[in-house]
């Protein structure tokens, strides 16, 4: 992309001078129906189930030999083994680089600079099927001496720096991981990213591959089919797993006209909620996903009335179609009798993650050609769904706008709406000007205790906290679950999920909140479950896929602990779980933050966890990046709850500080490596203090990423010392001494902030870095509460 001189429109503070429509300009897909979106669109529009014997993996002992696989061989033009001298190449790497390669290449939008390009990818198990390899390797012996580097292929977000890398975007970098709702969560981010203003266009979508834990997991739930899934149908009896991955190009319309780019459909809007009811199970009466298809609506200015057609969540199961087509029911009322539902999992499975992305491309198609697909394999109406499936061939149907559903484990449901660009424009609310998102609670749970003035205590004794683990400093969370869950519950839940739960309920006994269905929940975790994964995966490796337990398969889930705080402590409204390395924390403040002011919830719970499972602990020995002294790394759940300020003085809540901007840059240099001369933290650190209306020199503070490696330390303390007029500005390093937690690293510079204010720091503005092993970096700016005479 290029860096030439470029024009858009967006005002001094990045929110964007005025409403901004996104528009679809490009779309790539690999699936089982072949390496291109034509092909995917082609076989879906016809009816064709792609659904085959699996090649690709070895099927005993799953209960079906079956599912979408990728059967085309890909060639991307990128080598993202290179930056770090890999050798097995990623299936979910390659599929995602594929699909974008096309997408990019449709949209034709060379002219926008880099700086103004993101990436928002989804994906609900990232680079699992190489840490599985790796496992096998090792349980074999004589696996190569680097062979753990590869470690750098497992976190989901190493897909979102290789998409970066490879198209040299060098904006917004973000990874989702809400489970089978990821693709769907990563355009409603990348949605927001341009409407307010912090990119002009976003390369979006997900990728998922095929991994003997999905495999072992759904067949230990006895939720997969012995046949092609057959959704809403009277004898279904299972999903079909599939693999693959969908992008999209969105970009801001005026942006993509002025370029001449293709306008396929206009992104109207979308819905996010938390079901708050089940680990695995839907709410029976689909009462959490009908709040995300009328949010959807909401947003987007449709009545029912408006709605042509539906592509389904449809999987399959009983439980999951009967729920969809209450929801469907209860969100368009009288209208859903007549609006088509259709399912493309019938010909190309479940893919997971990828899901969201690629039936998101269907529902374009269907727009652009007036075609409602149709649901392949199916055997007869079930009075328990009874909507209009479209059975086995597609439809002719005028339509305006369509609606995208996908729903995933731990009860998060996401509703896109899209329209036809020469249609009618629908007119949605606006959100009111001026508002500000504000922190009214907090909670901390670290190696230095509970709560944060133990935290303040750690840092300012200056004792670094942790011990040496065989070769490595970690520092454990001083935690006891028994103090926040009965025995029961604790069963039920991961160390993770209780990281999470915990700090959240504290968080909101701090803000003097109760949680409903106004308040969201966007959890930060670069690690996420990686102790429920192992113990889930170490039978299944060790013995057969029948030892994989139906009990802790729930767990390995990344939006798993996402679920049980919205179980826990009724958070009901929007909800995602962000793993954007060891920028999470800081990646899910700022999607928080967008959510509050497009109004989408009142308060939005920000818990960053990290649990230092064996096999995590393995994992960094192995990586060539963490040998330098000084390095600890931690553990812990820090939460902060975050409010619109309209919202925090009607309940009469305590202002503790106002959260004021935020920029996420990347550096694109490849997996594992970051820019030399601090290039993109720069950009990061002057783009948040723009969007805040600071200037450096007003700065009382800069909290560092800085935790002790200095191929990272290095680059931000030569940006901060670009920085004119911040020179005398002090620079804190809180990592140093109380060890890198890992995702949570913006939570605790937050947390030791707002402390700091009332025990004798300056008060005023502070700039909070954060920045992922891979050269993703994210600024925030608070400062503190401003009488209410001021605001």
């Amino acid at each position: 992309m290029t860096d030439d001189v470029y024009e858009h429109d967006t005002a001094p503070d990045g929110t964007g001078g005025r409403t901004r429509t996104v528009v679809v300009c490009g779309v790539g897909a690999v699936t089982a129906q072949g390496a291109t979106a034509t092909a995917l669109w082609e076989g879906v529009r016809a009816g064709y189930s792609a659904i085959g014997p699996v090649r690709g993996m070895p099927m005993e002992g799953y209960g079906t030999d079956i599912g979408g696989e990728v059967q085309s061989e890909l060639a991307p033009g990128y080598d993202y083994l290179a930056a770090f001298g890999g050798r097995e190449r990623e299936p979910a790497v390659d599929f995602a680089l594929a699909a974008a390669q096309e997408a990019l290449a449709q949209a034709d939008l060379d002219a926008v600079p880099a700086d103004r390009w993101g990436v928002s990818f989804g994906s609900c198990n990232g680079g699992l099927r190489s840490a599985e390899k790796l496992a096998r390797r090792a349980r074999a012996g004589g696996a190569p001496e680097d062979d753990g580097r590869h470690y750098l292929l497992v976190p989901p977000h190493a897909i979102a720096e290789a998409l970066s890398s490879a198209f040299g975007l060098k904006g917004p970098s973000l990874s989702v991981n809400t489970a089978c709702a990821s693709g769907a969560n990563a355009i409603a981010h990348a949605v927001e990213s341009i409407r307010s203003g912090h990119s002009d266009a976003m390369l979006v979508g997900g990728s998922d591959a095929f991994t003997e834990t999905a495999w072992a997991g759904f067949s230990s739930l006895q939720s997969l089919s012995s046949k092609p899934a057959a959704p809403y149908s009277k004898d279904r009896d299972g999903l079909s797993l599939g693999e693959g991955a969908g992008m999209l190009v969105l970009a801001e319309e005026s942006v993509a006209r002025a370029a001449g780019a293709p306008i396929l459909a206009e992104v109207l809007g979308y819905g996010l909620s938390a079901d708050g009811y089940h680990a695995t199970a839907p709410h029976p009466k689909g009462e959490g996903a009908a709040r995300a298809i009328r949010g959807a609506l909401r947003s987007s200015g449709l009545t029912p009335e408006d709605v042509g057609y539906i592509n389904g969540h449809g999987t399959g199961t009983a439980k999951n179609d009967s729920a969809e087509s209450n929801a469907v029911r209860a969100a368009l009322g009288e209208a859903a009798e007549r609006t088509p539902l259709s399912s493309s999992k019938s010909m190309i499975g479940h893919l997971l993650g990828a899901a969201g992305a690629v039936e998101a491309i269907v529902t374009v198609q269907a727009l652009v050609e007036q075609i409602a697909p149709p649901t392949a394999n199916f055997t007869g109406v079930d009075p328990k769904c009874g909507l209009d499936a479209v059975p086995d061939a597609g439809r002719p149907l005028a339509m305006d706008a369509a609606l995208s559903n996908n729903f995933a484990f731990a009860g998060a449901n996401a509703c896109v709406a899209f329209g036809r660009p020469d249609a009618r424009r629908f007119t949605a609310e606006v959100p009111p000007a001026g508002e500000k998102v504000v922190v009214t609670g907090f909670a901390a749970i670290t190696a230095a205790g509970t709560g944060a003035d133990a935290l303040w205590r750690a840092w300012r004794e200056g004792s670094p906290l942790g011990a040496q683990e065989d070769g490595l400093r970690v520092a454990r969370a001083d935690f006891d679950p028994a103090a926040h869950f009965s025995p029961a519950e604790r069963r039920r839940v991961d160390r993770l999920g209780q990281l999470a739960v915990a700090s959240c309920r504290v968080a909101l006994e701090h803000a003097g909140l109760t949680a409903d269905e106004r308040v969201g929940v966007v959890l930060g975790t670069g690690l996420g479950p990686m102790r429920s994964i192992e113990d889930f995966l170490q039978p299944v490796l060790d013995i057969c896929p029948s030892y994989g337990s139906p009990a802790v398969f729930p767990n390995t889930v990344f939006n798993a602990a996402a679920g049980q705080v919205a179980m826990n402590v009724g958070a009901k409204g929007p909800t995602s779980t962000v793993t954007t390395g060891h920028a999470a924390g800081a990646s899910a403040l700022t999607v928080a933050y967008d959510l509050l002011l497009q109004g989408r919830a009142d308060a939005v719970l920000c818990p960053a966890v990290e649990d230092l499972s064996p096999g995590v602990l393995e994992a960094y020995r192995g990586l060539p990046l963490f040998g330098d002294e000084g390095y600890t790394l931690s553990e812990g759940g820090i939460a902060l709850v975050l409010e619109r300020e309209s919202s925090a003085l009607a309940r009469g809540a305590r202002v503790l500080a106002e959260f004021a901007g935020h920029t996420t840059t990347c550096d694109a240099q490849g997996i594992g490596r970051w820019d030399a001369e601090g290039e993109g933290v720069e950009r990061a650190m002057r783009g948040a203090l723009a969007h805040a209306g600071v200037r450096p020199g007003e700065l009382t503070g800069i909290w560092a990423n800085a935790a002790g490696l200095e191929r990272a330390d290095g680059p931000e303390r030569l940006a901060a010392g670009r920085l004119e007029g911040a020179g005398s500005v002090p620079v804190h390093t809180p990592k140093r001494t109380l060890g890198e937690p890992a995702g949570a690293g913006a939570q605790l510079a937050a947390v030791l902030a707002l402390t700091g204010w009332d025990n004798g720091l300056d008060s005023g503005p502070v700039l909070i870095n954060s920045s992922s092993l891979g050269g993703t970096h994210i600024s925030l700016v608070l400062r503190p509460a401003r009488p209410a005479t001021e605001n």
